[in-house]
């Protein structure tokens, strides 16, 4: 029975780290399933799993072990950011501005309240007890990302010998509650019913102009127009649209730029939202026809064509010049479930479906040209992924000196793929880097890497976690990371409600996002119809996302320095 004594308590084994790793993972992801008070934990039960594992001695050899969480958190961040990126720069427009202004609030309140708790709970007032807090606070906003920042920073100063992950361990289950109930209690304080939420939610969704593509069919009835091609109209009307079907004399036909368009001419034209009302005033009045009963050359036909090839990532519509050469228009483009509108500069990337119209053999030559291959897409970019893992560790190495800190800081192995990642995913097609990766892969890569990272973690902590909350200061952890986690959110919801009179399900979501924390916004998702809390939840995520590893190296420097 030597090889089963082998395979269960030989650390050095390879069989055995692996069959050690299975099961954490394994039981843990099963019983993050379990919903307690209608919520669950997800993956983050794999730390616990790993904590009970490490307590009866089941380990594995440290090396071994610090390798396993540091790749599982590369992983993690750098797919973390590929799916974030396309929207972090965005979430800086109008519209996210004041939400973002609010989880930052929210970010620097949770480190405010934490130096707080440190002066106030904490007895021994040293860099170890410090560095525990940053811990507490990683764990009292569920960031597991600022947990590996700050313990890698802790690793660069020397001080290999302190664990923060027994803090985040106490504070992470009372953070997952208080993120809910917290905007529950404001919603009792300022007497919200949720059933006026959701109408006002409803008419702000009638209400709402936006960007997206508009259909409309109009009959040209503008007589200073009469004899003009399309590019001159699109001059004189001074808005950008497509002209996707032109009928005159009661033929249909595919226009192009320099199709003329006469009086009693019925046209489909495909603009954004907010000029379509322009469009439509300027040219004539709404037109009511039959496109297929019309009479043409040859059928015209509508397709969504998928752009596979990669020498086309990167490329703007106008340069392909689809138009001018197979005599088709594009309508709309569809991206990562968004549409977009088809203007000559929009940029195309991999992965991009296209509404193109025209006639059938057109059409198929299109097809031809962008590749329309959806089993390439079924490919992930291998180079791609590791290209962007390579440059951000080489980032995440660089040493940042900072004023008044003797040891300088680096983004470490956590900020810096993270911030390769957003770079890539939304700048790399000047690289002639192809970023596509589907949702699904994405999904997987993000849930291997954050459970390996938390298996090793609860696995290396497991030994001394029993220790620290029945005869130390596991209990000062609860309540420190309880009130870290509390008061931010009850003051940063209670601004959202009563100065900018934000919806509730946004201000759910708003925390949530400010906190990292998705099992909140599934609660928050389960109580309305709308996206709103969704929208608000990825709006504030990819800064937070970004402020709470920074932060948390930060604070584990600045803290080795003066205690």
């Amino acid at each position: 029975m030597e090889w089963l004594n082998t395979l269960l308590f030989d650390s050095e084994s390879i069989a055995h780290i692996l069959l050690l790793y299975s099961f954490v993972i394994a039981v843990g992801v099963w019983l993050g399933k379990i919903k307690f008070f209608g919520v669950s934990l997800g993956v983050a039960f794999v730390l616990f799993t790993g904590i009970v594992v490490g307590h009866f001695g089941l380990t594995a050899n440290s090396k071994t072990i610090a390798f396993i969480q540091d790749f599982g958190l590369i992983l993690f961040v750098y797919s973390l950011g590929l799916q974030v990126g396309p929207s972090f720069f965005t979430s800086f427009r109008k519209g996210g501005m004041k939400m973002n202004r609010l989880a930052i609030l929210q970010v620097f309140l949770n480190i405010g309240v934490a130096v707080c708790t440190f002066f106030l709970l904490f007895p021994h007032r040293d860099t170890r007890s410090f560095a525990m807090l940053v811990g507490v606070l990683s764990g009292a906003v569920t960031n597991t990302p600022g947990l590996g920042a700050a313990q890698e920073a802790l690793n660069q100063t020397g001080m290999t010998g302190i664990d923060i992950a027994t803090g985040y361990a106490c504070a992470y289950p009372l953070a997952v509650l208080g993120v809910i109930l917290v905007p529950m209690i404001v919603k009792a304080v300022c007497k919200i019913k949720s059933e006026t939420e959701d109408a006002r939610l409803a008419s702000l969704e009638q209400d709402d102009t936006s960007v997206k593509p508009c259909r409309q069919y109009i009959e040209m009835q503008n007589e200073r127009l009469d004899g003009k091609s399309i590019l001159e109209i699109r001059r004189i009307v001074n808005r950008e649209f497509i002209c996707s079907r032109l009928r005159h004399d009661g033929k249909v036909d595919t226009p192009h730029k320099d199709s003329v368009v006469r009086l009693g001419d019925q046209l489909c034209i495909v603009s954004s939202e907010d000029d379509s009302e322009a469009i439509l005033t300027i040219l004539g009045s709404t037109a009511n026809v039959d496109w297929d009963n019309a009479n043409g050359q040859e059928p015209l036909v509508s397709r969504r064509i998928v752009v596979t090839k990669d020498k086309l990532n990167g490329k703007t519509l106008g340069q392909l010049h689809l138009g001018s050469i197979y005599d088709v228009t594009i309508t709309r483009v569809m991206r990562s479930g968004s549409e977009l509108f088809a203007s000559a500069s929009l940029v195309l990337q991999v992965g991009d479906r296209l509404s193109v119209v025209g006639q059938a053999g057109n059409v198929a030559a299109v097809a031809e040209r962008l590749g329309n291959e959806m089993k390439r897409l079924d490919v992930p970019n291998i180079a791609t992924l590791f290209i962007g893992i390579l440059l951000g560790v080489i980032v995440g190495s660089i040493p940042i000196a900072i004023p008044g800190i003797p040891t300088p800081m680096k983004l470490g192995l956590a900020g810096g793929p993270l911030i390769v990642a957003i770079l890539i995913s939304r700048f790399g097609y000047k690289l002639g880097l192809v970023t596509y990766t589907k949702a699904s892969a994405n999904m997987m890569l993000r849930e291997v890497g954050i459970a390996l990272f938390l298996a090793s973690v609860g696995i290396k902590s497991g030994a001394g976690f029993v220790e620290t909350v029945t005869s130390g200061d596991g209990l000062v952890f609860m309540l420190a990371g309880l009130l870290i986690t509390v008061i931010p959110v009850f003051v940063v919801s209670l601004i959202a409600r009563k100065k900018y009179g934000m919806n509730y399900f946004s201000i759910i979501g708003l925390v949530a996002g400010a906190s990292t924390n998705p099992p909140a916004l599934a609660f928050a998702n389960g109580q309305t119809q709308h996206d709103a809390p969704a929208v608000a939840y990825s709006t504030v995520y990819p800064l937070t996302m970004f402020l709470r590893i920074l932060t948390a190296q930060l604070m584990v420097l600045i803290g080795c320095s003066m205690f």
